[in-house]
């Protein structure tokens, strides 16, 4: 399965792109937004397309053509504005989706945020940012396509420790990264994971 990691750049795209480049069974595209990036993935094996989240949808497509699944890993990033987390979070991921849909790319794994799903437990200071995260899972569920939305719970860039908790309503913690990644790669390569919706948190 050849699979497009948007938002390679970011702390766990990269971890995933790399993640899947040593695995045999798939195929990986690095989808990024500038050229020195897709230089750099290039130099090291993996092949890079160019995808603005801020483009078209035509431009998107061609990004994604002849891929089978796509991970969307892609931030607006906590020094941004509420109208990067918009153009980004929201409409970015949407027009993703509608991409895919028109290439054929049928799987698609959001990386979403602790409980997106639950108004009731959104941070005040992160309203928009939840509110962006909430209705990106919507309009994918709604999308047709075979999906399934990660829910990690405060990233750390701490060493994974191979344990993770699941679940619809886990109370709020911390997950590495590197854990994150191992679970996307989980949620592409294991049967069942389709319509699945779930937090993630690291365990003991």
């Amino acid at each position: 399965m050849q699979v497009a990691v948007v938002g390679a750049n970011g702390k766990i795209g990269q971890q995933l792109v790399e993640l899947l480049q040593d695995n045999a069974e798939h195929e990986v595209v690095a989808l990024v937004r500038k050229e020195e990036q897709q230089q750099q993935w290039q130099e090291k094996g993996v092949e890079a397309r160019l995808a603005d989240l801020e483009g078209t949808v035509a431009q998107l497509e061609d990004a994604l053509a002849g891929v089978d699944a796509v991970a969307f890993t892609a931030g607006s990033g906590g020094n941004s504005g509420d109208d990067k987390t918009l153009l980004v979070d929201l409409d970015g991921a949407v027009k993703t989706m509608e991409a895919a849909q028109a290439t054929g790319a049928k799987r698609f794994v959001m990386v979403s945020a602790w409980q997106s799903n639950n108004r009731e437990n959104w941070a005040d200071e992160l309203k928009p940012y939840y509110a962006a995260k909430h209705y990106a899972d919507r309009e994918l569920m709604r999308s047709g396509l075979e999906w399934t939305i990660v829910r990690p719970g405060a990233l750390t860039d701490d060493k994974g420790t191979g344990r993770v908790d699941i679940g619809e309503h886990l109370p709020a913690g911390k997950i590495p990264r590197e854990d994150v990644v191992h679970v996307l790669l989980g949620c592409l390569t294991t049967d069942g994971m389709v319509g699945k919706a779930f937090d993630v948190m690291s365990a003991d």
